[in-house]
C-alpha cells in the first residue's frame, strides 16, 4: 500500500536537541542504543511531533509549538494521561515517557511507540482500487470507532477526574469565544453574531458525558497495513475531555467536507470523506442516533459549534504566523479559511 507517514528534515526553528534528548530518553526508556536519527513529522497545525529512530526502535515525540498557546489547548500531561489510561480498552499507541521539564528541549513532551501501519491524507491511494464498497466499509469503521469512544466507562478506567463534565457545553462556548478575542487579528471579522447566537442558544439539558476525542479525523487514524478497514492506532488527543458526545460529534462533522461544501470549507480537507461509498453527513447523524439512542434533533446547534471551533483554532494558528511566532508558510492564508468558515457558520444558523 502506498499512504505512509513519511517524516521530513526538521523545519527551520523547530530543531530539538538531539544530545539532551537522547540522553533524556536513555535514562527514562530501556533498550535504547546507538545514536538516534531525529525527523519531523509535516502533518498537523498545532502541536510538533518528531520521529526518533534507534536501532531497531522507532519512537515518537511530541511538544507544544514555540510562541503564544491556549492555556490548556497543548497540555502533553493531558494527552500522555488518557492513552495510559485507554490503553487497555481502546486503540491507542503505547506511551513511554512525559516530562514537564522544560530544560530539556524547550517545552513539556511525551514519547510514545510509533504505532505501525498506514495512514490516510487526503485522497484514498489511487492504487488501492476501491469503489464505493470499501469506501463505506472505512467510513463506517471509523464512525463505529467514534461511537465506540462514546461508550466507554470513564470512571471505570480511571478518568473520573479528568475534567468537569457537568456545564462543558456552556464552557466550550464561552472558552471558545474568548480565545477568538485574544486570537484576533485585524484581518477578520469580529464574527460577533455568530458567537451571540451559540451563547444564546446553549442546550438546557446535556447528554450523558462521555470521553471526547476532540480531533476525530481519519487522518488522525493508524490503520492495518494488511487491514485498513482496522483502526490500530487513535491519535491526537491533546484536546480530549469529558462532556457530551454530541460536541464530538459536532466537531467530527465539522471536518467532514462534502463536494456541495463552499470552497473554504473544502479547502481544508485533510481526509477522504469525499471518496465514493462515503456517507453524507445527514446519513451519518442518523446512524450514529440509531447506534447510540441520542437525540439528535437539535444537532444545528452542534454542527455550528463545530464549525466555529475550528475557525478559532485556525485563527490560533494564524495568529502564531501573524506575529512572526512560527515560519511555516502553511499557514500564511489561514485569515481567508477563518474568514470563510466564520461566514459558513452563519450559513448553519440561518438554515438551522
Amino acid at each position: 500500500m502506498s499512504a505512509e507517514n513519511a517524516s521530513i528534515e526538521v523545519r527551520q526553528g523547530e530543531e530539538l536537541d538531539a544530545n539532551a534528548v537522547d540522553a533524556c530518553l536513555k535514562a527514562n526508556i530501556e533498550g535504547l542504543s546507538g545514536t538516534p536519527t531525529i525527523r519531523q513529522y509535516p502533518s498537523g497545525a498545532s502541536n510538533l511531533t518528531y520521529a526518533v529512530e534507534y536501532s531497531g526502535r522507532s519512537l515518537v515525540l511530541r511538544r507544544p509549538p514555540a510562541g503564544s498557546k491556549p492555556k490548556s489547548g497543548h497540555d502533553m500531561g493531558r494527552e500522555y494521561r488518557i492513552m495510559n489510561a485507554l490503553k487497555n480498552v481502546y486503540a491507542v499507541p503505547k506511551t513511554y515517557y512525559y516530562t514537564e521539564d522544560e530544560s530539556i528541549i524547550g517545552a513539556p513532551f511525551y514519547v510514545m511507540e510509533k504505532a505501525q501501519g498506514v495512514l490516510i491524507k487526503g485522497d484514498i491511494p489511487p492504487d488501492w482500487g476501491w469503489g464505493e464498497k470499501e469506501g463505506r466499509k472505512l467510513c463506517t469503521a471509523f464512525f463505529d470507532k467514534l461511537i465506540d469512544l462514546h461508550g466507554i466507562d470513564y470512571q471505570a478506567v480511571g478518568l473520573g477526574d479528568f475534567g468537569k463534565p457537568e456545564g462543558y457545553i456552556e464552557r466550550q462556548i464561552i472558552g471558545w469565544n474568548r480565545r477568538y478575542d485574544r486570537a484576533r487579528t485585524p484581518d477578520v471579522d469580529a464574527f460577533d453574531d455568530v458567537r451571540d447566537w451559540l451563547k444564546a442558544n446553549i442546550p438546557a439539558i446535556e447528554h450523558a458525558p462521555a470521553i471526547l476525542h476532540g480531533d476525530f479525523r481519519i487522518d488522525n487514524m493508524i490503520l492495518d497495513a494488511k487491514n485498513p478497514f482496522e483502526i490500530r492506532a487513535v491519535l491526537d488527543w491533546e484536546i480530549s475531555a469529558l462532556g457530551d458526545p454530541l460536541m464530538d460529534l459536532g466537531n467530527t462533522l465539522a471536518y467532514w467536507t462534502e463536494a456541495s461544501d463552499p470552497a473554504s470549507m473544502r479547502a481544508l480537507a485533510r481526509q477522504p470523506s469525499h471518496a465514493p461509498g462515503m456517507m453524507k453527513r445527514d446519513e451519518i447523524l442518523e446512524y450514529y442516533a440509531q447506534k447510540t439512542r441520542r437525540d439528535v434533533s437539535n444537532f444545528s446547534f452542534y454542527y455550528a459549534y463545530g464549525i466555529w471551533r475550528l475557525a478559532v483554532i485556525l485563527q490560533q494558528i494564524y495568529y502564531r504566523f501573524y506575529h512572526g511566532q512560527t515560519k511555516n508558510a502553511a499557514f500564511s492564508d489561514f485569515a481567508k479559511g477563518v474568514n470563510g468558515l466564520g461566514q459558513y457558520c452563519r450559513t448553519v444558523i440561518e438554515k438551522g
